[in-house]
Order: structure tokens, then C-alpha cells, then sequence
């Protein structure tokens, strides 16, 4: 984690302690995090990219999300008992 990150979760665990509100963030380090989080979503930038643009943030946020939802039905990431993905879909459409 990056120097500004850090220094600002750990005066936002400094605050949450002197108020008693809330519950103290855990840091964690993983090296490879930002590689992994940029392998997984390297699709949704493939599908994205010859699009014209979002011209508004909620049309752009629900597109994503379904291209994500997606994916996810593609890579077995939900419980679908031996249901098709378009079945899988349907449920979570529904």
C-alpha cells in the first residue's frame, strides 16, 4: 500500500479510537493485489473500451456491473446446481 493510503487509514483509525465510533480498519499489505485486481478486471476494459463513452454515471455504473455480473455467471462464481448460465442469469434478473 502506497505511503498516502497508508498515513490516511492509520489517522482514520487514530480518529475512530479517540471518538469510539465505528470499527478500526485492518491494513493489509499483499504485494501482487493491484496485478490481480487489474488481471480480473481486464475484461470488463476489452468490452468497454470500443464503446462510445457513458454519458451519465448510473448508465455507466449499471453496464458495468452487468457486464461483471456476467463474467462471473461465465467463471462458475455462483452456486448455479447444475442450472445453465442463462437460467443462473434469469434468477439474478428476476
Amino acid at each position: 500500500m502506497g505511503g498516502a493510503n497508508l498515513t490516511g487509514l492509520q489517522a482514520v483509525n487514530t480518529s475512530l479510537k479517540f471518538t469510539g465510533t465505528g470499527n478500526i480498519f485492518e491494513i493489509r499489505q499483499v504485494k501482487y493485489l493491484n496485478n490481480i485486481l487489474e488481471q480480473d478486471h481486464r475484461f470488463i476494459k476489452r468490452i468497454t473500451r470500443p464503446m462510445m463513452g457513458f454519458k451519465a454515471l448510473h448508465s455507466a455504473s449499471a453496464t458495468i456491473a452487468g457486464i461483471e455480473v456476467a463474467h462471473m455467471i461465465r467463471k462458475c462464481q455462483f452456486t448455479n446446481d447444475n442450472r445453465s448460465p442463462f437460467q443462473v442469469f434469469a434468477e439474478l434478473a428476476a
